[in-house]
């Protein structure tokens, strides 16, 4: 019997879902060892520490934010998969300290297995973000592929003398985390049919949840570091902030606040891959104490759409953490180093 392409669930054709089908970090690290940076007066945040987006200077008031992110379904509901992919795309923005100004779509679309209604449908959600956030999508890009894939390019604008880099942390330093990690292990559990209503809706709800808010505080707090946590996990994307940054962080675990049913999914073996390998990657940059093997890998966990992660004073940051709420919390401090993350 031939399954109709109606009734095929969009997750179906994904090897991987959301950011969790990014190359490995180690694997990037290397490919991107061999360029030479590019370097321009007007250039101000280019490849050099692996940055959220490349920052141009216009004018000694105005700066373009561009970035670009796409990623295969992780869930089967077209619309909500616009929406989570145009969030994590414009996350970039907001990371930096940004304002998004307008949006391509990217689309690879298997038009002989996948309804061209459904294709609509997905990038109706994108343009819902846009409408929400205050950024137009106009127009974009696609090709027909066997795999579906969809995302955005992204140009926005910040002021030159407030831009957020990953390279910003300062000793002294308390780390905010601005959304609850989990969203791998949560979106490989929809992938496989195991995960319940309720922890499948929390996840959808956190990455469909734009930064914009806390970009605003982390600019407010003074912030001078930031990043969004994404494909490479909390413990990734820290690891890229540490070393540009040339610090330590001690890491409070307890404080880490995860969705709904992460842990019981991480207990019963639903790890992606792109999970292992951030955990693999970060193995001689973390110093795990005490703790599990299994609380290392929830750090690790491959994110898509997740939270801003950024330094600020202190008292500056416990003030961004209660204008925020939960789940956002002061989950670390920072210290003079050279790159190494401790567990506690």
């Amino acid at each position: 019997m031939t399954t109709s392409p109606a009734t095929r669930r969009l997750s179906e054709f994904s090897h991987g879902g959301g950011c969790a089908c990014k190359l490995a970090p180690g694997l990037l690290a290397e490919v991107l060892a061999g360029f030479t940076p590019i370097s321009h007066p007007d250039l101000l945040v280019g490849t050099e520490t692996g940055d959220d987006a490349a920052v141009w200077r216009l004018d000694a008031d105005r700066a373009l934010v561009a970035t670009t992110d796409f990623f295969t379904p992780l869930v089967d509901d077209p619309r909500t998969w616009g929406r989570i992919a145009a969030v994590n795309a414009v996350s970039d923005v907001y990371a930096m300290g940004g304002r998004p100004l307008f949006a391509l779509n990217l689309v690879a679309w298997p038009s002989t297995e996948l309804p061209m209604r459904m294709l609509a449908e997905v990038l109706a959600g994108g343009a819902e973000i846009g409408v929400e956030c205050g950024f137009a999508v106009v127009g974009g890009h696609s090709v027909d592929d066997p795999e579906p894939k969809y995302g955005l390019a992204v140009v926005g604008e910040v002021h030159p003398d407030r831009i957020l880099t990953n390279a910003g942390l300062r000793d002294g330093d308390a780390l905010v985390l601005t959304k609850a990690l989990g969203t791998g292990i949560v979106t490989s559990a929809i992938k496989g049919g195991t995960a319940s209503g309720d922890v499948a809706e929390a996840a959808i709800a956190s990455m469909t949840a734009n930064n914009a808010a806390a970009s605003v505080a982390a600019v407010a707090a003074g912030a001078t570091g930031a990043t969004d946590v994404t494909g490479f996990g909390l413990l990734g994307h820290l690891r890229k902030m540490v070393e540009a940054s040339g610090v330590d962080v001690e890491l409070d675990v307890d404080a880490v606040p995860l969705l709904p049913g992460v842990r019981a999914l991480a207990e019963s073996g639903v790890v992606p891959g792109g999970t292992r390998r951030n955990r693999d990657w970060v193995a001689d940059r973390v110093d795990a104490g005490a703790r599990s093997e299994l609380d290392v890998l929830l750090l690790a966990d491959a994110q898509t759409s997740g939270g801003l992660l950024f330094g600020a004073a202190p008292d500056a940051a416990a003030a961004a953490v209660r204008e925020l709420g939960p789940p956002a919390a002061v989950v670390g401090r920072v210290r003079a180093g050279t790159g190494r993350i401790t567990l506690r």
